[in-house]
């Protein structure tokens, strides 16, 4: 009789606990079937189960450093974006007069935030607003906010080519942008906050849009503010 035969029949459907119950009445079992055994199917024989074990345990511990490094890399990368953004928010709200509070956002922004282009787009159905006739902001025409931001009141896109309508000359530039839906009032018409940047990560459609939400909202509040109108 073969030491196959020998062995106690295995039920059909087994457990964690049944299989080591089977190997422990078993004994002999890796004996009989040695192309059971971890690395058998590789052509490496009988392994030394230590071995085994301490290389699971090595496997381990690197997983763990380069999870252990990747949340420290994203913690730092956090703190400085929320260093900046704190910053931007604090230089806006030093602008001493409406000109100057649009040339912040639009000259000074981007070098905080470390992005290639900071664009305010405002929906007009002429060619300007009269309240609102400064260098550095775009008109576009109606409905091209909800073009964008139809699905919600930001957009982050990553390895793309940046748009006129948002960029203007800067377009060629542009290979990842975020976008931020302006809401200064019920009586003025909608616009867009646009971060443009020449790095195709920089902003991904994964990434939260907290910080730059807040800064929008920042935004907003200074455009009642100067304009003098109600939310």
């Amino acid at each position: 009789m073969t030491k196959e035969s020998a062995m106690a029949k295995a039920p059909k459907d087994l457990d964690d606990a049944g299989v080591l119950a089977y190997l422990k009445a078993n004994p002999d079992f890796f004996n009989a079937h040695p192309d059971a055994l971890p690395g058998a199917q590789q052509g490496k024989g009988v392994v030394d189960f230590q071995q085994v074990l301490l290389e699971k345990l090595k496997n381990d511990k690197s997983h763990a450093q380069r999870v252990q490094k990747e949340l420290i890399e994203n913690v730092r990368a956090n703190m400085n974006n929320q260093s900046r953004i704190q910053t931007a928010v604090l230089v806006v709200l030093e602008a001493e007069s409406f000109e100057e509070f649009i040339e912040t956002v639009t000259q000074d922004l981007p070098v905080l935030l470390d992005v290639d282009t900071v664009n305010l787009i405002i929906e007009s159905t002429s060619k300007e607003i009269p309240f609102i006739n400064q260098a550095g902001i775009r008109f576009a025409r109606a409905g091209t906010v909800k073009k964008w931001l139809s699905t919600g009141d930001a957009l982050l896109q990553n390895n793309i080519n940046g748009h006129e309508e948002l960029f203007g000359p800067g377009a060629g530039l542009v290979k990842s942008h975020a976008l931020v839906w302006l809401e200064i009032s019920q009586n003025t018409p909608a616009g867009i906050i646009a971060f443009g940047s020449r790095d195709p990560e920089a902003f991904q459609p994964n990434q939260a849009v907290d910080q730059i939400g807040f800064l929008a909202q920042v935004v907003e509040r200074c455009f009642r503010i100067w304009l003098d109108v109600q939310a």
